[in-house]
């Protein structure tokens, strides 16, 4: 028996074919099992006989039915096992990966931007003038590297805010960190196979150099940074750092530590991945200069990205390669295009360019700087002396370090959940060992005020009176 599902806005023939395929492919219809006739078929769904004959010819032509003269439609012979295991349990699988995510009234998420944060009716009406101003231009691809201007805009910004040193020939243009990441991972893996990374850390990485086939080596952090004696001890040749300040615990990195950092990667012919992945967001002083710019003329490949303050769904970062590694890059990618809307791209120039990207850096540091106030505020007034705080002063997220605490994580973000918290595992952060589970990444970026506050009352709930 077959039902059309008139919630989809699907035409007839479509709803039709999907439902008898799913059948076929789940094993609801036997091999070799007639199906009702054309006219039987449209009288029981009180649809037309074209309807149902479309749907049947469809199936027939993939190869689902076969017909037999003065007989009808039969379901073909197909290897049943493999179909229900393919298609069945991937389809379960797929649901539960792609389920959309559940939305919580308070989101300590470290990654969460303030919703209404974005500067619409400016990009709206760039996007109308690049539109109109480079209408001849969407008619091609872009720039290998990404589109000129962006570049020109780009090196001068990280010049004059972050005191990196190099041309606009050395940048390239990507689809947010994973793609950079994925970029290097590439350049690198023909004379390296080992990659260094903080620990606790960012996970991105780990995942994406392990995807290409690279043996990780945990390297501990310290008050710091990056434990430069102890990467010495290991025979990795790359390192992965956030030395401005270091994800999750917000430690920055000295200029002692720094300049060994560097004499490391030469006494080993290794390379320095720096990711400058929130330095825009200091709320005390100057934001920390780059570890490149110590050494422009070093192995020391410059991380940035567009996502921790404008949006992350543009999906724009980018790489600052050294000239050796850029050498590499034009031999692996030479005959491929720019991977990033070259509109959007346009768009970023310009919003750079006349001024935009700096008002908006301001405006969102005051921000912020006032909810990590209120944040630290909260944590004082509920949690008291039974909680110390890491990494405050920059960035969209804490660290609280738990006194007297047994309870496992898992089961605390359970609790949290249960009084519609949202809290990210800081386990995710270690790649060896989450130790006593007793600190928790607190994100305030997404969340408004009000929320902070009665989200740290019941955060508190969970950890002691649950």
């Amino acid at each position: 028996m077959f039902i059309l599902d008139s919630n989809k806005r699907q035409p007839l023939n479509v709803k039709l074919y999907n439902q008898i395929k799913d059948q076929i492919v789940t094993g609801k219809l036997p091999p070799h099992s007639r199906l009702p006739s054309v006219r039987d078929l449209a009288g029981e769904l009180a649809i037309s006989r074209n309807t149902v004959e479309y749907a049947y010819e469809q199936l027939c032509t993939e190869g689902f039915i076969y017909s037999k003269a003065r007989s009808g439609y039969f379901i073909a012979a197909l290897d049943q096992e493999f179909i229900i295991r393919s298609s069945q349990t991937r389809v379960n699988s797929l649901r539960h990966m792609f389920a959309e995510e559940k939305q919580y009234t308070f989101d300590f998420h470290p990654a969460s931007l303030l919703p209404d944060s974005f500067p619409t009716a400016i990009w709206r009406k760039l996007f109308a003038d690049c539109l109109r101003d480079n209408a001849g231009a969407l008619t091609r691809y872009s720039e290998q590297q990404g589109e000129r201007e962006l570049r020109g805009e780009i090196q001068r910004y990280l010049e004059r805010s972050r005191g990196v040193i190099c041309e606009q020939d050395q940048i390239v243009i990507c689809s947010g960190l994973h793609d950079s990441l994925a970029i290097v991972a590439q350049i690198l893996r023909a004379e390296h196979s080992q990659l260094a990374v903080e620990e606790p850390g960012y996970w991105i990485p780990r995942s994406v150099f392990q995807n290409h086939s690279f043996s990780i080596t945990p390297v501990p952090v310290n008050v710091n940074g990056l434990d430069v004696e102890y990467l010495q001890t290991t025979s990795s040749t790359v390192v992965y750092v956030t030395p401005s300040h270091q994800f999750p615990l917000g430690y920055v990195m000295p200029v002692e530590s720094r300049l060994r950092l560097i004499q490391w990667a030469e006494t080993v012919n290794g390379v320095i991945i720096e990711d400058d992945y929130d330095s825009e967001l200091r709320y005390h002083g100057k934001p920390i200069p780059a570890l490149q710019g110590l050494h422009p003329a070093a192995d020391i490949i410059y991380a940035g990205t567009f996502s921790k303050v404008l949006s992350p769904a543009l999906r724009i970062s980018y790489l600052v390669l050294p000239y050796p590694l850029l050498a590499r890059y034009h031999g692996l990618f030479g005959g491929f295009p720019g991977t990033v809307s070259l509109l959007e791209q346009k768009i970023l120039a310009r919003f750079i360019k006349d001024g935009y990207w700096e008002r908006h850096l301001r405006k969102l540091r005051t921000i912020y700087k006032k909810k990590h106030d209120l944040l630290l505020g909260a944590i004082e007034r509920h949690f008291g002396s039974r909680a110390s705080i890491i990494g405050q002063g920059a960035g969209l997220h804490v660290v609280l370090e738990l006194s007297a605490h047994d309870i496992e994580e898992k089961e605390l973000i359970l609790r949290a959940q249960a009084k519609d918290i949202r809290v990210f595992p800081f386990a995710d952060t270690c790649l060896v060992d989450a130790g006593r589970n007793s600190r928790i990444m607190l994100g305030f970026g997404g969340m408004s005020p009000d929320k902070i506050e009665q989200g740290v009352k019941l955060l508190y709930q969970c950890c002691y009176e649950a």
